[in-house]
Protein backbone atom coordinates (compact mmCIF):
# COMPACT_ATOMS: atom_id res chain seq x y z
CA UNK A 1 0.00 0.00 0.00
CA UNK A 2 1.57 3.19 -1.10
CA UNK A 3 -0.79 6.09 -0.01
CA UNK A 4 -0.48 8.00 2.86
CA UNK A 5 -3.29 6.81 5.59
CA UNK A 6 -4.56 8.99 8.49
CA UNK A 7 -5.55 8.33 11.73
CA UNK A 8 -9.18 8.35 12.33
CA UNK A 9 -9.59 6.58 15.65
CA UNK A 10 -8.86 4.29 18.70
CA UNK A 11 -9.93 1.12 19.47
CA UNK A 12 -10.95 1.44 23.31
CA UNK A 13 -13.16 -1.55 23.87
CA UNK A 14 -15.60 -4.25 22.95
CA UNK A 15 -18.87 -3.64 23.31
CA UNK A 16 -21.28 -6.54 23.43
CA UNK A 17 -20.39 -9.88 22.23
CA UNK A 18 -20.64 -9.69 18.44
CA UNK A 19 -17.64 -7.95 17.68
CA UNK A 20 -18.80 -4.42 18.29
CA UNK A 21 -15.67 -2.26 19.40
CA UNK A 22 -15.89 1.06 20.68
CA UNK A 23 -14.06 3.86 19.41
CA UNK A 24 -13.17 7.03 19.96
CA UNK A 25 -13.14 9.42 16.84
CA UNK A 26 -10.33 11.34 15.97
CA UNK A 27 -11.11 13.01 12.44
CA UNK A 28 -13.24 15.53 11.20
CA UNK A 29 -15.55 13.65 9.80
CA UNK A 30 -16.75 10.84 11.95
CA UNK A 31 -20.13 10.13 10.42
CA UNK A 32 -17.63 9.79 6.72
CA UNK A 33 -15.20 7.62 7.91
CA UNK A 34 -17.17 5.16 9.99
CA UNK A 35 -20.44 4.99 7.34
CA UNK A 36 -21.17 1.58 6.26
CA UNK A 37 -18.91 0.42 3.36
CA UNK A 38 -15.99 2.49 4.57
CA UNK A 39 -12.46 1.07 4.01
CA UNK A 40 -10.30 1.37 7.15
CA UNK A 41 -6.94 0.26 8.01
CA UNK A 42 -5.08 -1.49 11.46
CA UNK A 43 -1.88 -1.36 11.88
CA UNK A 44 0.43 -3.91 13.96
CA UNK A 45 4.21 -3.34 13.51
CA UNK A 46 4.55 -4.08 9.96
CA UNK A 47 1.85 -5.77 8.89
CA UNK A 48 -1.37 -3.38 7.56
CA UNK A 49 -4.77 -4.98 7.80
CA UNK A 50 -8.06 -3.55 5.69
CA UNK A 51 -11.55 -3.84 6.77
CA UNK A 52 -14.96 -2.64 5.46
CA UNK A 53 -17.11 -1.00 8.00
CA UNK A 54 -20.54 -2.76 8.37
CA UNK A 55 -22.38 -0.73 10.33
CA UNK A 56 -21.47 2.21 12.97
CA UNK A 57 -23.51 4.41 15.38
CA UNK A 58 -22.87 6.83 17.71
CA UNK A 59 -22.84 5.91 21.52
CA UNK A 60 -21.92 8.66 24.34
CA UNK A 61 -18.73 10.18 23.25
CA UNK A 62 -17.52 7.24 21.29
CA UNK A 63 -18.63 5.53 17.64
CA UNK A 64 -19.52 1.80 17.68
CA UNK A 65 -18.57 0.14 15.06
CA UNK A 66 -19.22 -3.12 13.64
CA UNK A 67 -16.55 -4.35 10.65
CA UNK A 68 -17.41 -7.22 8.02
CA UNK A 69 -16.89 -10.58 8.94
CA UNK A 70 -15.83 -10.03 12.75
CA UNK A 71 -18.72 -11.25 13.99
CA UNK A 72 -18.07 -12.47 17.76
CA UNK A 73 -16.33 -10.46 20.61
CA UNK A 74 -13.32 -13.18 20.37
CA UNK A 75 -12.62 -11.85 16.98
CA UNK A 76 -11.71 -8.84 17.75
CA UNK A 77 -10.43 -8.57 21.24
CA UNK A 78 -6.47 -8.78 20.05
CA UNK A 79 -7.73 -5.08 18.35
CA UNK A 80 -8.16 -3.18 21.56
CA UNK A 81 -5.82 -0.69 21.97
CA UNK A 82 -5.08 -0.73 18.66
CA UNK A 83 -5.00 2.56 15.62
CA UNK A 84 -7.45 3.40 13.23
CA UNK A 85 -6.54 4.41 9.85
CA UNK A 86 -8.29 5.48 6.57
CA UNK A 87 -6.48 6.98 3.06
CA UNK A 88 -7.46 9.98 2.60
CA UNK A 89 -10.74 9.73 -0.07
CA UNK A 90 -13.56 9.43 2.42
CA UNK A 91 -14.10 13.40 2.35
CA UNK A 92 -16.86 15.32 2.08
CA UNK A 93 -17.14 18.20 0.02
CA UNK A 94 -16.05 21.48 2.59
CA UNK A 95 -18.46 24.53 2.93
CA UNK A 96 -17.10 28.08 3.42
CA UNK A 97 -15.13 28.50 6.67
CA UNK A 98 -14.86 24.47 7.32
CA UNK A 99 -10.95 23.14 6.94
CA UNK A 100 -9.76 19.61 7.93
CA UNK A 101 -7.60 19.43 11.09
CA UNK A 102 -4.56 18.88 9.20
CA UNK A 103 -5.08 22.34 7.06
CA UNK A 104 -5.25 23.90 10.47
CA UNK A 105 -2.55 22.40 12.50
CA UNK A 106 0.89 24.20 11.88
CA UNK A 107 -0.85 27.30 10.81
CA UNK A 108 0.74 30.45 12.30
CA UNK A 109 -1.71 32.32 14.62
CA UNK A 110 -1.31 36.47 14.50
CA UNK A 111 -3.34 39.35 16.59
CA UNK A 112 -3.19 42.79 15.00
CA UNK A 113 -2.13 43.90 18.55
CA UNK A 114 -0.34 41.38 20.21
CA UNK A 115 1.53 40.23 17.33
CA UNK A 116 2.01 36.48 16.60
CA UNK A 117 0.95 34.36 19.09
CA UNK A 118 2.24 30.67 18.06
CA UNK A 119 1.51 27.75 16.16
CA UNK A 120 -1.95 25.89 16.07
CA UNK A 121 -0.71 22.33 17.84
CA UNK A 122 -4.19 20.51 17.98
CA UNK A 123 -8.08 21.02 17.70
CA UNK A 124 -9.97 20.10 20.69
CA UNK A 125 -13.24 19.51 19.86
CA UNK A 126 -15.51 20.55 22.95
CA UNK A 127 -19.73 20.63 22.33
CA UNK A 128 -20.09 23.86 20.96
CA UNK A 129 -17.71 24.85 19.20
CA UNK A 130 -13.96 23.76 18.65
CA UNK A 131 -10.71 24.94 20.30
CA UNK A 132 -7.66 25.65 18.53
CA UNK A 133 -4.30 24.64 20.92
CA UNK A 134 -1.91 27.50 20.10
CA UNK A 135 1.74 26.83 21.49
CA UNK A 136 4.62 29.67 20.65
CA UNK A 137 7.70 31.35 22.91
CA UNK A 138 5.83 34.52 23.94
CA UNK A 139 2.36 32.15 24.99
CA UNK A 140 3.01 29.26 26.45
CA UNK A 141 -0.33 27.99 25.50
CA UNK A 142 -3.32 29.78 24.43
CA UNK A 143 -6.89 28.14 23.61
CA UNK A 144 -8.89 30.03 21.31
CA UNK A 145 -12.12 29.45 20.41
CA UNK A 146 -13.33 28.81 17.17
CA UNK A 147 -15.59 31.08 17.14
CA UNK A 148 -16.31 34.30 14.66
CA UNK A 149 -15.29 36.71 17.48
CA UNK A 150 -11.76 35.38 17.85
CA UNK A 151 -11.15 33.72 14.40
CA UNK A 152 -11.17 36.47 11.93
CA UNK A 153 -9.14 34.90 8.79
CA UNK A 154 -8.16 31.73 7.79
CA UNK A 155 -5.65 32.40 5.19
CA UNK A 156 -3.84 28.79 3.87
CA UNK A 157 -2.24 30.67 1.27
CA UNK A 158 0.12 31.99 3.48
CA UNK A 159 -0.42 29.66 6.34
CA UNK A 160 -1.53 32.38 8.76
CA UNK A 161 -4.79 32.75 11.18
CA UNK A 162 -5.70 36.13 11.84
CA UNK A 163 -7.70 36.79 15.59
CA UNK A 164 -8.60 39.21 18.01
CA UNK A 165 -7.92 37.80 21.36
CA UNK A 166 -10.39 39.27 23.61
CA UNK A 167 -9.16 40.87 27.42
CA UNK A 168 -8.75 38.47 29.73
CA UNK A 169 -7.82 34.88 27.42
CA UNK A 170 -4.09 36.07 27.36
CA UNK A 171 -2.61 36.58 30.88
Amino acid sequence: MTEKLYRVGTIVNTHGIKGELRIIPITDFPEDRFKAGAKLYLKNKDQVTEFTVESSRPHKSFILLKMKGYDNINDVEKYVKSELFADGEEISDLNEGEFLYKQIIGLTVVDKDLGEIGKVTEILELGSNDVWVVKGPKYKEVLLPYIADVVKEVDLDNSVVNVEIPDGLID
